[in-house]
């Protein structure tokens, strides 16, 4: 009976080992838009970033215009590269379209009959 036991208690701490390192892992891969997340989303998942922080990237994004590379939060006060670096895997750019210069008209060649 105290082996079913032990084996009971053992089974059980593995489990919930297991469902902690899933929680952990899945919160590691937590991946966050800086050009179109709000302050709270920004906080959850970038780490050394808090609320006020979190403010400052949106509110510097608001005047600045989208962000086009993770190095650009290094823009905003109080951020600073270390900052980036640690949550490099965690920024996304992506979604908003670039700047394009309008195409230049070609000349056309004549069409010879």
């Amino acid at each position: 009976m105290k082996s079913f036991a032990l084996a009971s208690k053992t089974l059980i701490m593995s489990l919930l080992m297991a469902a902690s390192l899933v929680a952990a892992s899945a919160h590691a891969a937590d991946k966050v838009n800086i050009n179109t997340a709000d302050a709270v989303t920004i906080d959850r998942v970038l780490l050394n970033i808090g609320a006020s922080k979190a403010e400052a990237i949106v509110a510097y994004r608001k005047a600045n215009g989208p962000f086009r590379s993770p190095d650009q939060l290094a823009l905003v006060k109080g951020v600073g590269l270390k900052t980036v670096e640690k949550n490099r895997d965690r920024i996304v750019v992506g979604g908003v379209a670039p700047a394009t210069k309008p195409a230049a008209a070609t000349p056309r060649m004549p069409v010879r009959r």
